[in-house]
């Protein structure tokens, strides 16, 4: 169960390579670090949530960290053609930028507002006309942030039909992203993660069922499907 004051022995979810268990390994340490967290949330919308996933935690554990960079690193290769990454503040900036670190790709993010100052752009970074970029955030809920950010790069010129975030939380946003034409790309969605806590006993049926939206709790009989960019 979660261990908000700490990580108790995360060196030993550590994985060489990527392989099934490691997702598991993912799943869990987002309950032993507090991401996952389980109440009664005012979600930025207005909407209220029993559950509420901050992904802004995992980088004050290094070894959490470094096991959700592998994930996402391993999907960003799938993504065909991209020569820029774009972080969407301040959720996805700290993802974009070791992501662009470990692939050797330029990096660039989107300002919420425009600079009242120098250039004046609402992207900082060298952003040239027709530049393919991947863009970059931890999870995607309605889609805004990332349509938001979407809007931005092509007003500058960049050329963007990928997106890539940790976590799906499975609220409208993939559909949303497809009738601009962007293409979401995720490690995982929440029913995913929902589903391998409870068979790990990392969660209740009770917690299950506030993550998944069944007021019963109860398991579905059908297996979660694979994630990533080839669900699609």
């Amino acid at each position: 169960m979660a261990c908000p004051g700490g990580l108790v022995g995360l060196r030993e979810f550590e994985m060489v390579d990527l392989s099934h268990s490691s997702l598991d390994d993912f799943c869990r340490v987002l309950v032993k670090t507090g991401a996952l967290k389980f109440g009664l949330f005012t979600l930025s919308g207005g909407k209220l949530s029993s559950y509420y996933l901050d992904m802004r935690i995992l980088p004050s554990f290094p070894d959490a960290f470094r096991l959700a960079v592998d994930h996402l690193v391993a999907e960003a290769k799938k993504v065909k053609g991209m020569e820029k990454i774009a972080g969407i503040p301040t959720g996805g900036l700290p993802w974009a930028s070791i992501l662009a670190y470990n692939l050797s790709k330029p990096l660039v993010y989107t300002r919420k507002e425009v600079k009242t100052h120098g250039r004046e752009r609402r992207v900082e970074g060298v952003l040239a006309s027709g530049d393919r970029v991947l863009l970059i955030d931890d999870v995607t809920t309605s889609g805004k942030n990332i349509l938001e950010a979407y809007e931005i790069l092509r007003a500058e010129g960049g050329v963007v039909e990928d997106a890539l975030v940790l976590v799906d939380s499975e609220e409208g946003g993939r559909q949303r992203l497809e009738k601009k034409g962007l293409k979401l790309h995720t490690v995982t969605r929440m029913s995913e993660i929902a589903q391998k806590l409870l068979d790990m006993d990392a969660i209740t049926k009770s917690q299950y069922g506030d993550i998944v939206g069944k007021e019963t709790g109860e398991v579905s009989e059908d297996k979660p499907r694979d994630s990533g960019s080839d669900e699609e």
